[in-house]
C-alpha cells in the first residue's frame, strides 16, 4: 500500500495553521490603510507669493493672460515638508481665486535653490528664509545704523552655500562715506550699488532684477523696505526708522514675500524678508566658506591637504601670504574674517 493512499493527511489538521487563521472582522467596514497617495496630474503649477497663518497666496497661470493669485491650504501628507516663498507649488481643488475658495497645495517641484540661516553658528537646526531664488540683493547703510562687514560676510556665505549670486547696495550714503567700508570687499565678485536719500540707482538695480528672482537681505533699519517700495511701489511695506540711543533698527516687515519688479525692459522677483541682526551659519558646511572669498580661496589652493585656514595652521599658504605682507590691510582684514568664521566652527566641532 502506498504512504499516500487512504487518509493519513486527516493526522496533520491539528498542524494546519492556515485551517484555524480566523479573520477579524473590520468594524468601520473600510480599506485597509495605504501610504500610496493620487497622482494629481490635473494640478496646476504656481508660485508661492507668501505664507500667513498656514495660508499660502499661490500665483497660477504665471506670465499667462489667465495669470492670477489664490489662497491655498497644505495638503495632509504635506505637514512635515516646509512650503516657503518662492517654492513652486503643485495646487489642486478650486485654483480660481474667487473669494470664499481654496485650493490644495499637494506638492512641490525640486528647487534650484533654497537660502537658510541658523540661530547661531552652534545651532545646526536650519531656518528656511526662501526657495528658488538666484540672486541676493545685500542692503546696509553707510551710517545710522553703522554697516557691519561681518555680517555682510555672514551673507556672502550663506548666498555662496546657496548657490546664488550676491550683490550689494550701500543706502545713506548721504551721511557718510562708504569707501572705507567697501574696500573690504575689493577683489571679490560682487557687483556693488550705491543709494543716497534723494538719488537712488533704481534704474541700475532694476535693470539687474530682470528675469531673476532676488532675494532682499538686510539689518533692520538701514532703508530695505524704502527701496523695496521704490522698486515696486505697490508694494506698501512698512518702513520704520533707527533707535538713536541702541543704534539699531526697529523691524517693520515681518514676513517673506514675493514681489513682481516690472519695468519697460522687463520683469523680474523681488523676494523682501524681515530685517535681522544675526545671521547664524550653523548649517553651512566649513568647507564652502573660503569659496566666498575668491582672491583667498586661489591663495588657499597652495595649503596641505586638510588644512584648517586657522592662524595656527602649520604651512598654511595663507598664514605665510600675510607674514610675507602680500595680501595687504584689505586682505589681512579679510582673511581675520573667514579665520573668525572657520573658529566658530571648529569650536563646534
Amino acid at each position: 500500500m502506498s504512504w499516500l493512499d487512504g487518509d493519513e493527511d486527516d493526522d496533520f489538521d491539528e498542524f494546519d495553521d492556515e485551517a484555524r487563521f480566523k479573520v477579524r472582522p473590520n468594524p468601520k467596514a473600510n480599506r485597509p490603510r495605504t501610504k500610496r497617495r493620487p497622482a494629481h496630474e490635473d494640478a496646476e503649477i504656481g508660485r508661492v507669493l507668501g505664507v500667513d497663518r498656514g495660508r499660502y497666496a499661490v500665483l497660477v497661470g504665471e506670465n499667462t493672460p489667465d495669470e492670477h493669485a489664490i489662497t491655498a491650504a497644505r495638503a495632509r501628507e504635506l505637514r512635515r515638508t516646509p512650503i516657503v516663498t518662492g517654492d513652486l507649488a503643485r495646487v489642486v481643488g478650486d485654483t480660481s481665486g474667487d473669494e470664499g475658495t481654496l485650493g490644495r497645495i499637494v506638492g512641490i517641484v525640486e528647487r534650484s535653490s533654497l537660502l537658510r540661516r541658523s540661530a547661531d553658528d552652534t545651532d545646526q537646526v536650519e531656518r528656511v528664509i526662501v526657495a528658488n531664488a538666484d540672486q541676493m540683493l545685500i542692503v546696509v547703510a553707510a551710517a545710522d545704523p553703522e554697516p557691519r562687514e561681518r555680517l555682510v560676510d555672514r551673507y556672502l556665505v550663506a548666498a555662496l552655500d546657496a548657490g546664488i549670486r550676491p550683490l550689494l547696495v550701500v543706502t545713506k550714503t548721504d551721511l557718510a562715506d562708504p569707501s572705507a567700508f567697501l574696500s573690504h570687499f575689493d577683489g571679490l565678485d560682487l557687483q556693488v550699488f550705491t543709494s543716497a536719500r534723494d538719488v537712488m540707482p533704481l534704474d541700475e538695480i532694476g535693470a539687474a532684477l530682470i528675469g531673476h528672482s532676488t532675494v532682499f537681505v538686510g539689518h533692520s533699519g538701514v532703508g530695505k523696505s524704502t527701496l523695496v517700495n521704490a522698486l515696486v511701489p505697490s508694494a506698501q511695506r512698512a518702513t520704520g526708522h533707527v533707535n538713536q540711543v541702541t543704534g539699531r533698527g526697529r523691524h517693520t516687515s515681518s514676513s517673506t514675500v514675493s514681489l513682481r519688479y516690472r519695468s519697460p525692459e522687463g520683469s523680474g522677483w523681488v523676494i523682501d524678508t524681515p530685517g535681522v541682526r544675526s545671521f547664524g551659519l550653523g548649517h553651512v558646511n566649513p568647507e564652502n566658506i573660503l569659496a566666498a572669498f575668491t582672491e583667498l580661496a586661489e591663495i588657499a589652493e597652495d595649503c596641505p591637504r586638510g588644512c584648517t585656514h586657522l592662524p595656527d595652521a602649520a604651512d598654511c599658504a595663507l598664514n605665510d601670504a600675510l607674514a610675507n605682507g602680500e595680501l595687504g590691510e584689505t586682505g589681512a582684514a579679510r582673511l581675520d574674517s573667514v579665520q573668525r568664521l572657520l573658529q566658530t566652527f571648529g569650536d563646534r566641532r
